[in-house]
């Protein structure tokens, strides 16, 4: 119960990370209020929903944003439009992830919170000329999202340095797990291929798959995020939060056909324009160091896990053989995905 009597509030709480945080919290004995738009989140994704208090609404709402805060001891910064969307419309991307990330730091300046860890991403640093992947290394930000994820960095800095508001910045790499649907057109690849694995479809990979990621299975990531929070020797320091393992695309997708069984061929498509780093592994050392963190979940466990979950919210079990029909649901491609968004006319 580490977080007993204390008053949290998590903005994208209602996401595939921050519902996970937010079941963590209330198990660890929080009070929890969740601030979420549901752009890409759910209600249903929290299990614990009557437990919490739930504020439909944005991080670019300063009032809204000010009036949560006040109550709050600790804020988790977890709002944000991910890298399809911030390509798409940097404009939407800078509002939330910059302009949204500015408006809780400077309610917690305002109102003296006790921590606010704000999550950003191993995008910073493009694509590395070292691996793996330092804190202090020079980042290069290649697309909109990456830009406005480090800008929320240095807005954390900013406030530490100028103002003492007690910050700590995660950089999250390629997490997955619970929670990550594929029915969401902006969830990342591991739930897209076993959607498409399960549908007796071939999964699609941009590029010819030899590109690595480092992938993080959700229940580490929420232990390393709560870690971030309270501890005194966070207070100000960036940390990476990944597996330490280099893996590549091609290696994931033999795994993952092993795990299910389904003899697919993989198909190769052209890269995107989002689709511009090579090679990926962070160094973990810090957060091992200071915050005696580290993962416990192997990518063979956590897609097991992952799988599991997606079989579940079918009705199905690996305990028997199921034949997986193709559902009567539309199949939304890359392109499709972006011209929605352009309906929505964010510009």
């Amino acid at each position: 119960m580490r977080f007993k009597e204390k008053n949290v509030l998590v903005t994208g709480g209602a996401g595939f990370v921050g519902s996970n945080l937010v079941d963590k919290l209330v198990q660890e004995g929080a009070s929890v209020t969740v601030l979420d738009d549901l752009f890409t989140g759910k209600r249903e994704n929290i299990s614990h929903l009557e437990k919490i208090e739930f504020v439909e609404g944005s991080v670019t709402d300063y009032d809204l944003v000010a009036r949560l805060v006040r109550g709050a001891d600790i804020v988790f910064n977890l709002a944000v439009r991910n890298i399809i969307v911030s390509t798409v419309s940097p404009l939407l991307d800078f509002q939330v992830n910059i302009g949204g990330t500015f408006n809780v730091l400077l309610a917690a300046k305002k109102y003296g919170v006790e921590r606010v860890v704000y999550t950003s991403s191993a995008s910073v640093y493009g694509n590395p000329r070292y691996l793996p992947i330092n804190e202090d290394d020079c980042p290069s930000t290649l697309n909109p999202y990456a830009a406005s994820k480090l800008s929320g960095e240095n807005y954390c800095s900013a406030f530490y340095e100028s103002y003492n508001v007690p910050v700590v910045v995660l950089r999250y790499s390629n997490v997955y797990g619970v929670n990550q649907s594929p029915l969401n057109p902006y969830c990342g690849v591991i739930s897209k291929f076993f959607d498409r694995l399960m549908n007796g479809q071939a999964p699609q990979i941009h590029g010819d798959g030899e590109q690595t990621r480092d992938f993080t299975y959700v229940s580490d990531v929420v232990e390393a995020t709560l870690l971030a929070a309270l501890s005194p020797k966070a207070e100000g320091a960036v940390f990476n939060v990944g597996s330490g393992k280099e893996t590549s695309i091609n290696e994931m997708i033999n795994l993952m056909i092993e795990l299910t069984g389904l003899p697919i061929s993989v198909v190769y498509m052209d890269k995107r324009d989002i689709d511009n780093i090579r090679r990926r592994v962070l160094n973990i050392e810090k957060i091992r160091r200071v915050l005696r963190w580290e993962p416990t979940v192997t990518l063979k466990n956590g897609l097991e896990k992952t799988y599991d979950w997606l079989l579940s919210q079918n009705g199905k079990s690996r305990n028997r053989k199921s034949f997986f029909g193709i559902r009567v649901v539309k199949e939304v491609s890359d392109k499709e995905t972006v011209d929605i968004i352009q309906k929505k006319d964010y510009r």
